[in-house]
C-alpha cells in the first residue's frame, strides 16, 4: 500500500469510533507514515527503491542515496552545528516555523478536505523535492559539503513541515472523537 493510502486509512480508523482497529497501534503508524511522505526519497524513483540501490559516499563512509536523506544529513547537522543536541536542533527548527517560515506556516496547515488528509500533496511535493536529491548523484558518488548544505534546508523544512501537518491530522483527530480521549 503507497504512503498516501496509508495515511487516510490511519485516520479514517482513528475517526471512526467503531472501528476495529487498534487505536494506538494505528496513531503509531500514522506519525510514521507523516514522516515518511515528507521524506522526499520516500516519494522518489521506485525503479531505485527511493534511492536505497544507490551506493553513495557520505563523505569518508559508505551509505546509499536514502540513508542520506533518512539519517546522514541529519546526523552530520547534529555534528556540525548542534553539538549533538537534539533539543537544541528541534528549538532551531521551531524558531524557524515562528519566524523563518511564518508566512509560509499557515499554507502548510491548509487542507481542503473534510474527509481525507492532504498526503496526496505532500508526496507530490517530496516527489519534486526528490528530482533535486538525485542532481548530480550516481553511483560510488562522493557526497559531501555542496550536497550537504544545499540538502539540509530541505530537510529541516521537510521536518517542520511534517510536524506542523501531523498537528492539524492529530487535531482534526482528536477534536471530539471521544474514544480516542483516553489514549
Amino acid at each position: 500500500m503507497c504512503v498516501v493510502g496509508a495515511i487516510n486509512n490511519y485516520t479514517a480508523a482513528l475517526m471512526d469510533s467503531s472501528s476495529p482497529y487498534d487505536p494506538t497501534e494505528s496513531l503509531m503508524f500514522l506519525v510514521h507514515f507523516v514522516g515518511d511522505v515528507h521524506q522526499p526519497l520516500h516519494c522518489g524513483n521506485a525503479d531505485d527503491l527511493g534511492g536505497n540501490t544507490i551506493t553513495v559516499h557520505w563523505y569518508r563512509r559508505k551509505s546509499n542515496l536514502h540513508h542520506v536523506w533518512d539519517v546522514n544529513v541529519i546526523e552530520t547537522a547534529m555534528k556540525d552545528f548542534y553539538d549533538d543536541d537534539q533539543s537544541t536542533m528541534i528549538q532551531a527548527i521551531q524558531k524557524n516555523i515562528t519566524e523563518g517560515w511564518a508566512d509560509e506556516e499557515k499554507q502548510w496547515e491548509t487542507c481542503r478536505s473534510q474527509t481525507k488528509t492532504c498526503a496526496e500533496k505532500y508526496a507530490q511535493e517530496s516527489a519534486k523535492l526528490a528530482c533535486k536529491a538525485y542532481e548530480g548523484v550516481e553511483q560510488d558518488s562522493t557526497l559531501e559539503d555542496d550536497y550537504f548544505f544545499a540538502a539540509l534546508p530541505v530537510v529541516q523544512k521537510r521536518i517542520a513541515q511534517g510536524g506542523v501537518r501531523l498537528a492539524v491530522i492529530l487535531n482534526k483527530i482528536f477534536g471530539g472523537n471521544s474514544r480516542l480521549q483516553s489514549i
